[in-house]
């Protein structure tokens, strides 16, 4: 069996660009709008944000997600993906997020999906995450859906 190896990386390294393009064209598919507009990549570079690529024991790019900070006490989760037929990779990229924000001191975290997107509603559910009202750009977006889990 593969272990999984999490590290932050930097999010425009080509691998991570690749991961995230990919995020963007499964992302288009379900709910038809990419996610793009809604992230840009100097977010999670700072000191309080983290960029984190999940690889399996020969190196290769299973998945990603990032945090950024939105407000005091609280980091938003981005880009989270994982590729197709890997098995526990998003799982194991949420956790080491949910410990880095943490340990930056962060309280809780939130987090946008759209309601048609119901795979990654039942999985942000499933890892504690609860249906909060919408926030920031989403707010009044009968489309979206925030969720929140504190740490």
């Amino acid at each position: 069996m593969n272990t999984i190896h999490l590290s932050e990386e930097d999010p425009t390294a080509p691998e991570s660009v690749l991961l995230m393009a990919e995020l963007s064209t499964a992302l288009e598919a379900i709910t038809g709008d990419s996610g793009k507009a809604s992230f840009d990549v100097e977010d999670v570079r700072g000191p309080m944000a983290c960029f984190v690529v999940a690889r399996n024991d020969d190196g290769t790019a299973l998945g990603c997600g990032a945090f950024r900070p939105i407000e005091p006490g609280v980091a938003e989760i981005k880009r989270m993906y994982a590729r197709h037929g890997t098995s526990g990779v998003g799982s194991a990229v949420l956790r080491f997020l949910e410990d880095e924000a943490l340990a930056l001191g962060y309280q809780a975290l939130w987090l946008e999906t759209r309601l048609v997107n119901r795979r990654a509603m039942d999985f942000y559910e499933a890892r504690g995450y609860t249906r909060i009202a919408n926030y920031g750009k989403y707010i009044g977006n009968p489309l979206a859906v925030c969720f929140e889990k504190q740490l």
